[in-house]
């Protein structure tokens, strides 16, 4: 049995539209085997397993483009990601299936056949590229090729994800982004991507607030969340380094000083008095990305 441990993500990173992505340390685990005949799906809801379910559909897409027919396969999901929040659980899924049936299938694709497929089966990279490869990446999809680069990002920097109980699916929060976008906001947006990057890179991490901001996507997904002004705001004023929507969200990523533990205490303060429960949970980079392991 093929163990596959895939990290989540957090996409876009305030302006990084689409573009920038970052591992972090929650993990989805896959279990997957070839079988004598059919499909077994264990560890999620009884609506997923079948054959609509993204790890295996993600596996079909391997396994056809590598020419291989598989008799039947057995997959075991242990999920610490969870669903439709902007944590990147489609990611780790469609990674799962590639990663498991290249396994299967004798290991035919290289690392960037990998990311290329995935990004084929996700739409754009800037999930599916951390989640590959770990820490910090800049991915664009391209005339049907991905092109990347990771950024490392100095010490004394963690997250704090706020994540709500419930959920946003991704089509939904695409559906109310505009088809234009005024120029003026276009190079709003290029300057910060531009100041975001530099300033993980270099540790300039007092920059990060102006950074963080965006004018693409945010304004419009966070009417889809109830009370977003409000804890985005709370968290501007307060010592937090940053803050932005976490993929399409409805998860509200905060950045901090490694050594900052008073924000837990204050933003706790605030969550209490909403109409939602929201869960707070610190994160760190996970460097490595995903990893298989053939037992």
């Amino acid at each position: 049995m093929i163990e596959i441990v895939v990290p989540a993500t957090s996409a876009n990173l305030g302006p990084g539209f689409d573009t920038l992505g970052v591992g972090l340390n929650l993990y989805n685990k896959f279990y997957i085997e070839e079988i004598e005949k059919g499909l077994i799906i264990e560890g999620c809801e009884e609506e997923y397993r079948n054959e609509k379910n993204l790890v295996y559909t993600s596996m079909k897409k391997c396994f056809e483009k590598v020419g291989y027919k598989e008799k039947g396969i057995k997959i075991i999901i242990k999920s610490e990601i969870p669903s439709s929040r902007g944590l990147g659980s489609s990611a780790a899924c469609i990674i799962g299936g590639v990663l498991g049936a290249n396994s299967i299938a004798g290991n035919k694709l290289s690392k960037d056949d990998i990311l290329k497929l995935a990004t084929e089966i996700e739409g754009h990279p800037d999930n599916v590229a951390p989640a590959l490869l770990g820490g910090m990446t800049v991915s664009i999809f391209e005339n049907n090729n991905v092109y990347y680069d990771k950024i490392k990002i100095k010490n004394g920097i963690k997250f704090c994800a706020l994540i709500p109980n419930f959920k946003l699916s991704t089509e939904k929060s695409r559906e109310v982004l505009p088809k234009e976008v005024t120029y003026k906001d276009a190079v709003f947006n290029i300057g910060r991507v531009s100041l975001m990057i530099t300033s993980l890179a270099n540790g300039n991490y007092e920059l990060l607030k102006v950074a963080s901001k965006d004018k693409l996507h945010e304004p419009y997904r966070s009417k889809l969340i109830e009370d977003y002004n409000l804890i985005v705001d709370f968290c501007n004023k307060s010592e937090a380094l940053g803050v932005f929507l976490s993929g399409a969200g409805p998860t509200i990523m905060v950045l901090l000083e490694e050594k900052n533990e008073q924000f837990y205490e204050n933003i706790k303060e605030l969550l209490k008095k909403l109409k939602k429960t929201w869960e707070l949970k610190e994160l760190h980079v996970d460097l490595e990305g995903a990893k298989l392991k053939e037992n």
